[in-house]
């Protein structure tokens, strides 16, 4: 697995999401966690539909939820 800017910004994206969830913005982290799942799916050189699809329809999935969550304030 080779390791392209896309996919770098990917991962940076889904870590970042994490840590942003765990402090108490679950709403921006989940925007991370979807953007970065997006990222790394388009930059992956997988020749499958599956492969390729599957993670771009959890990620649409996530930031659906994102955008459905209550604002807690």
């Amino acid at each position: 697995m080779s390791l392209t800017r896309p996919s770098l910004l990917g991962y940076g994206l889904v870590a970042l999401g994490i840590v942003i969830g765990a402090l108490g913005s679950v709403q921006v982290g989940l925007i991370c966690i979807s953007a970065g799942t997006a990222a790394v799916s388009l930059a992956s050189k997988a020749v499958g539909r599956v492969e390729r699809y599957l993670p771009l329809a959890l990620a649409l999935g996530l930031f659906a939820l994102a955008l459905s969550l209550p604002s807690g304030r």
